[in-house]
């Protein structure tokens, strides 16, 4: 992992701009959002955040937490 991957002093991992350009919400089919704090990427329309795990966004349903829980 490069100096790249991570915020600075955080030691967070960044998702590829690139990468959240083309990934939508496998059940709406609309955009996502990131948030890097918790590591998710966020489906507004859905209600879904889906984990990002090791830097791999999980895009399965089963595995996304609702935005109405903590």
């Amino acid at each position: 992992m490069t100096e790249d991957d991570k915020h600075a002093g955080g030691g967070e991992r960044r998702i590829d701009p690139k990468l959240l350009e083309i990934l939508v919400c496998p059940l709406t089919k609309t955009s996502l959002a990131y948030d890097a704090e918790r590591q998710e990427l966020i489906s507004r329309a859905a209600g879904l955040a889906f984990p990002i795990r090791d830097g791999i966004p999980i895009m399965l349903p089963e595995e996304a937490r609702k935005l109405d829980e903590s």
